[in-house]
């Protein structure tokens, strides 16, 4: 029966989410059940298309991605794939109306990483940044607001900015392994070799502005998607304070992260300010 084909494909996302990263993972379980599976189903595909791109360095990576991009496009087209990842994010895609431009935008910024080292221009960062982040958010919004296009319109620009946000924090706090491992940098004009402090407190102020208007969101969020995503903006805005507080020279010798019992603590913190109606 497909019925259960279905119920194993989204296990199969969950336990992506799961085992690849346990901050989102605890976001995701905090938003209401009638939409939580979808996340894992978006997640899913985001993960294993940037797991091609970033890890599989045995492999041809190109021809992976070549291969898991048609089975992509078969998989939306036939609404059904023998990937049990992209079976579900088909569904979660047909479910919600979710643009083709979101998707295929976010490819588009996979695939440069195959071969893209540096990003020269402003232009260049904030188009990777939006196929690779803001089209993630965007379709994630599409699930919490459950087809409500209005709601969407409004609620957009503020999910695009939480989203840049997440994705800047994670190449400050990845920069070793993105420089030193996958000979990437991302920021432009930016010498990563010798960051200093004023470059390095320049980024924190643009992902600190990307925060605020990623916030002002989520206050209108609906209900059952605002306690998940205003538990991921809090992990996210510590593991920031943790990197603006490292030495810029230090930051490349380092994987900052946020301990499990700090993390408790966050989660205990946003529980309170969201019963409290303070978000």
């Amino acid at each position: 029966m497909k019925a259960i084909f279905d119920t194993v494909s989204r296990s199969c996302s969950k336990t992506v989410t799961n085992s690849y990263s346990t901050s989102f993972s605890l976001a995701t379980k905090m938003l209401a059940p009638s939409i939580r599976q979808d996340i894992y189903n978006i997640y899913g595909f985001v993960r294993f298309a940037d797991e091609i791109v970033d890890s599989f360095h045995d492999y041809d990576k190109e021809l992976l991605f070549k291969d898991f991009e048609a089975d992509l496009y078969k998989a939306l087209d036939q609404r059904i794939s023998l990937n049990p990842i992209l079976n579900a994010f088909q569904e979660t895609v047909h479910r919600y109306e979710i643009e083709p431009q979101l998707y295929k935008s976010f490819m588009d910024s996979m695939r440069l990483d195959l071969h893209k080292s540096e990003y020269l221009s402003m232009e260049e960062y904030r188009q990777y940044i939006y196929g690779s982040a803001d089209v993630v958010g965007l379709m994630c919004l599409k699930v919490f607001v459950k087809g409500d296009q209005a709601k969407y319109e409004e609620l957009k620009s503020s999910a695009m900015s939480l989203g840049s946000a997440f994705q800047k924090v994670n190449f400050l706090r990845d920069l070793k392994a993105d420089y030193e491992d996958l000979s990437r940098s991302y920021f432009p004009n930016v010498d990563l070799s010798e960051l200093d402090e004023v470059n390095k407190q320049q980024i924190v102020a643009e992902i600190e502005e990307d925060f605020s208007k990623g916030l002002s969101g989520i206050a209108h969020l609906p209900v059952e998607a605002k306690f998940g995503v205003y538990t991921a903006y809090i992990y996210y805005r510590k593991l920031l304070q943790k990197l603006k507080n490292v030495p810029s020279l230090e930051i490349k010798n380092c994987r900052v992260r946020v301990p499990n019992y700090q993390k408790a603590g966050l989660l205990a913190k946003s529980y309170i300010s969201y019963r409290l109606n303070l978000i």
